[in-house]
Formats: C-alpha cells, structure tokens, sequence
C-alpha cells in the first residue's frame, strides 16, 4: 500500500460557534484523516484562527482544494492548503554580515530546514562570500545606492517572479525595502533584526547599548511592512548581560541570537505554524 498524502490547511475566519466540527466533518466527507490540531479563538478581533495536518490517499491537492473551497465560502475563510511534500522556494537577501547567511545554509545542507533556496541576492559582490559554500546556488549581485535604488528593486522584484520564489528572507539584509516592495510582500517577507530595551537605531546599536550598560539583548523576527521594523512579529530571544561585557562581547552574543531566532522563525513558517492576525500573528508551536 501506497502512503497516504498529507496535506496542512490553515483558516481564518470571522468566530462563531460550529466552525471545528463543520471543517472536521467536511474533511471527513472527503476520506481526509485528520492527524494534528490546533485552533485559537482571539476573543479581541472576533477571529478564529486553525490549522489541520490531515492525511489523504485519494486526492490531490488541486481536487481538495476545489473541493473546499465552496464550504470555506460560507464561514467567510481566509484560507491555504499545502500538499506537505511541496517544498518552498525561498531567496536569501544579505548584506556584509553572513552570519544570518551562513547558518541557514548548514541548516538547510543538513535537512533540518525543508526548502528549495530560489537564489542568494547580495548587494555586495560574491567574493565577499569567498568563505561560504554557496556551490551551485543562484547568486545574484544587485549594488544599491540612493540614486539606484527603483532599478536595483525592479531587478529585485524580477528575479523574485521568474524564479517562483515563496519566501523572501533578509538574512542581515542592511537595505530598507521601499513601500512598494513591502506592499508587494506582504506576508511572505521575513526581517531579523536585534532587538533591545530600549531599542537602538541607526549606526552601531550594540556600542549604543554597551554605553546605556543594557542588562538584556535581543533579536525580533518580523513581517516587513511599509512601516519600518513595525511589522508582526514571529519570534524573539533574549539573554542577559552585564557591565562586564565588552560592544565586542555584545555584537558576538547577539549574533548568535539573531542565528537561532532566525532559525526558528523558518521551521515555524515553512511549516505552516504562522498565521497572520491584523498587526500580530497567531503561531501555532509544535
């Protein structure tokens, strides 16, 4: 016997009563089996918020999806479903600091993170990267400047299209993305940034913190939005600090924040766990 296919579907919609037992029984009527749960009711926007992982022997992912789509109508759903064999293409954006670069590489090599890389985009030229083991991906170098910068995202916007790109992650990507773009992106953009108390802009944030003598440091992955550094956020980490820290000390353990929180952000969207809910998201943990 062949394995039965499996499928995620994520919904959103307007709350009322009847909601699970109406999805579980359509996907039921369907010879779906439903192997994994989760729902959450956001009693502040009126939203209900699910994610199912159900098993399928029978059909494709077109057929099921015709097939819902005339239920989910009724429940007024925001909805997305995934054959969980189909892997995400997603492009890398990077800057000078590859560290962000470097360990989604290992991770992807290893398999603990399922997805196709579509390209690595730099605005710095691919010797900068002499270090890395970039082997056959897709390596593009798109310089940028104020005088440059429509061009350089047109060709940016192109390369996202003609290579079916998912996902579009700034892996220390030290460039603000124009409204346009952010608008273009919006929810499948990913940002890493660090992240303080308070927080720290401009030139040099981890020299910022050592002077104020910050007891924590941080960093936050988020949506882009239009709004700078404004939008939902995914996922953060923390660790303490203290006086006895140098900005150097600052810069390597933040560093490896950033890695992990990355990292984690990735597993969680690449397996359907992230749902966006106005200006927050719903995250739905294994």
């Amino acid at each position: 016997m062949s394995t039965p296919s499996q499928f995620v579907l994520t919904l959103s919609c307007p709350d009322r009563a009847g909601i699970v037992a109406a999805v579980s029984n359509h996907l039921a009527a369907q010879g779906g089996n439903i192997i994994e749960a989760q729902q959450f009711g956001d009693a502040e926007t009126g939203r209900f918020f699910m994610r199912l992982v159900f098993e399928d022997a029978e059909r494709n992912l077109d057929a099921l999806s015709s097939g819902f789509e005339g239920f989910a109508k009724q429940f007024s759903m925001q909805w997305a479903l995934r054959d969980r064999a189909q892997r995400r293409r997603v492009m890398l954006l990077v800057s000078k600091f590859d560290h962000c670069l470097s360990d989604i590489l290992y991770r992807w090599r290893i398999g603990e993170l399922p997805m196709d890389i579509a390209g690595v985009v730099a605005n710095h030229p691919r010797d900068t990267y002499r270090h890395l083991d970039l082997d056959d991906i897709p390596f593009h170098h798109l310089p940028v400047n104020r005088d440059s910068r429509d061009g350089q995202e047109a060709a940016l916007w192109q390369l996202i299209e003609q290579s079916d790109t998912d996902l579009v992650v700034l892996a220390r990507y030290m460039q603000v993305l124009s409204n346009d773009l952010a608008r273009k992106l919006t929810g499948r953009c990913i940002n890493i940034h660090h992240s303080f108390l308070p927080g720290f802009k401009g030139a040099r944030p981890y020299h910022q913190a050592h002077r104020r003598g910050v007891k924590l440091i941080g960093a936050t992955a988020h949506f882009v939005t239009a709004e700078l550094d404004e939008g939902p956020i995914i996922e953060q980490d923390i660790e303490r600090v203290t006086h006895a820290d140098t900005p150097d000390d600052l810069i390597r353990i933040g560093r490896d924040i950033e890695r992990r929180v990355l990292a984690r952000t990735l597993r969680l969207y690449l397996d359907d766990r992230v749902l966006l809910n106005g200006a927050k998201t719903v995250i739905f943990h294994s």
